[in-house]
């Protein structure tokens, strides 16, 4: 895993999870590991994004409607998808509106760094 890298998805989430959620309210960060994979969780009580929405998220500008009034380009979560598409990883989201989201983010153990940089270098 490249911990550059890793550190901007982990920052970039967790960031986006106290930005869309209300003062005094939890996020939690759950890390894990299955069968040669690193999962982190990154779950939050904010505003949650419609249903709808969910499948754009990870498109470059894309905003959600209730999110318009909160500052952002757009961007932080296409930069974390092609982060984890470097990984060979997974991201995946659940959210429900008024009640929190989830971003769970899955990556294989076993990739080398060179393997990692080979593979940017070829996109």
């Amino acid at each position: 895993i490249d911990e550059k890298l890793l550190r901007h998805i982990l920052s970039n989430l967790l960031c986006n999870a106290v930005k869309y959620s209300p003062q005094g309210s939890h996020i939690f960060l759950k890390l894990s590991y299955l069968n040669n994979y690193a999962i982190f969780q990154i779950q939050d009580e904010g505003m949650g994004i419609p249903a709808a929405e969910q499948k754009y998220l990870f498109d470059s500008f894309y905003r959600a409607q209730n999110a318009i009034n909160i500052s952002g380009t757009g961007l932080g979560l296409t930069i974390v998808k092609n982060f984890v598409d470097l990984h060979r990883g997974q991201i995946f989201v659940e959210s429900e509106v008024g009640v929190g989201t989830t971003f769970t983010v899955i990556l294989p153990l076993n990739l080398e760094k060179e393997n990692i940089d080979e593979k940017n270098s070829s996109d």
